[in-house]
């Protein structure tokens, strides 16, 4: 993989994509998804199911992975690659038992002393009736709220599309890394664009507006961090960006579990705390 040529993130340059161009390749089904991600990452890998409230949620995976020999507890959004299996995993847009069952783990985490890897790539929180009805928005907020005071580290990776609320509840996060042709928005730029302007044919340009990409969330320091990829990037070409991926964890999970909890705590709030407020 050859990333000389790539711009640092925040310069701008002619062979940069537009950000439709990148939520375009954001949402390819040839991309590597979370359960990819997974099994190279990890050396071994065991499943735990179930909210233990309502039941389970296979939009959302969840379990004890081995990061060179340190137990980390692993969260991942899943689309689904087949046609049914994006059905059976609802499109990768998690129930309120799948932020539940999330957080049920982050807990566990906590309780022994686990890092939590976290990787994002959802449409959003799943809209439906039933959802609203079991507390999809109280969810969310409950998962944010515990992840502000979790006491364990927290590393969330974007791998594809972050989509609102679904997306940040498992983003409040230590350090935030965002492959290069991953997004991270309020809303999806069709979504704003038929909102803002009736058409939703303007998608393009609420992409752009929107300030979406991993470059621009790097500038703006929602993303702490960007991970080069090939173009395109398929499971089939992904094996040095894993092995890249793998380092950058490796070294930011070390250098957090070294913080006292307490202080990891008071570092977490002040970086969003202090986002929005003037640079000057």
């Amino acid at each position: 993989m050859n990333t000389e040529s790539r711009p640092t993130p925040g310069e701008e340059s002619a062979a940069t994509p537009a950000a439709w161009d990148i939520v375009l390749r954001a949402r390819l089904d040839t991309r590597p998804q979370a359960l990819d991600y997974i099994g190279a990452l990890f050396d071994a890998f065991t499943v735990l199911e179930g909210d233990r409230c309502t039941g389970t949620d296979s939009a959302v995976v969840g379990g004890i992975g081995l990061l060179s020999g340190r137990p980390v507890t692993v969260l991942g959004q899943q689309k689904g690659a087949t046609l049914d299996d994006k059905i059976a995993r609802n499109f990768g847009m998690p129930h309120p038992r799948g932020f539940r069952k999330a957080m049920r783990l982050m807990r566990q985490a906590e309780k022994f002393r686990r890092p939590v890897i976290c990787f994002v790539d959802t449409p959003g929180a799943y809209p439906g009736r039933e959802a609203e009805q079991r507390g999809q928005a109280a969810v969310i907020a409950e998962s944010l709220y515990l992840l502000s005071e979790l006491r364990t580290p927290v590393v969330t990776v974007v791998i594809g599309e972050g989509g609102s609320g679904g997306a940040l509840a498992l983003a409040l996060c230590d350090h935030l890394i965002m492959m290069e042709n991953s997004f991270f928005s309020v809303i999806s730029p069709e979504g704003c664009a038929a909102i803002l302007w009736k058409d939703a044919a303007r998608a393009r340009d609420a992409a752009q507006s929107l300030k979406l990409t991993a470059r621009d969330l790097h500038g703006s320091g929602f993303a702490d961090e960007i991970v080069p990829e090939p173009d395109p990037f398929t499971v089939a070409e992904a094996e040095p960006v894993f092995a890249d991926l793998k380092k950058r964890l490796i070294t930011r999970i070390g250098a957090l579990s070294a913080t006292e909890p307490g202080e990891l705590v008071e570092a977490r709030q002040r970086k969003y705390m202090k986002m929005g407020g003037s640079k000057a």
